[in-house]
């Protein structure tokens, strides 16, 4: 079974490219591009991720799924945001009753 990347690697990888270009590379192209590029590109993706999920093909959701994913991390090493920190807010949230009436509804979908 081939090695499984995880999040936290690719997170790696996209620091190390960012720190170390590597020309041709298309997270280099995101970085020399710049936020706006990346900013672009995250709200692209979700909203592909979007449509992807309310049609039938799974297969279709999960690359569009893995597109946002891998961007969304482009945009955190861009803002120099540390990948343990968004796993440390996650913990936080662990056992945490949200109650749906402390949410401010979503009206303009």
């Amino acid at each position: 079974m081939a090695h499984e990347q995880t999040l936290e690697e690719l997170y790696a990888i996209i620091k190390g490219r960012k720190e170390t270009p590597k020309e041709g590379s298309y997270t280099n192209y995101l970085f020399d591009k710049g936020l706006d590029k990346i900013l672009k590109k995250v709200g692209e993706e979700a909203t592909e991720v979007v449509i992807a999920a309310k049609n039938e093909d799974t297969q279709e959701l999960v690359y569009e799924t893995a597109d946002v994913l891998y961007h969304l991390l482009v945009l955190l090493v861009e803002k120099g945001v540390p990948y343990e920190a968004i796993l440390e807010e996650l913990a936080s949230r662990e056992g945490v009753v949200s109650k749906t009436a402390e949410r401010k509804a979503i009206t303009d979908l």
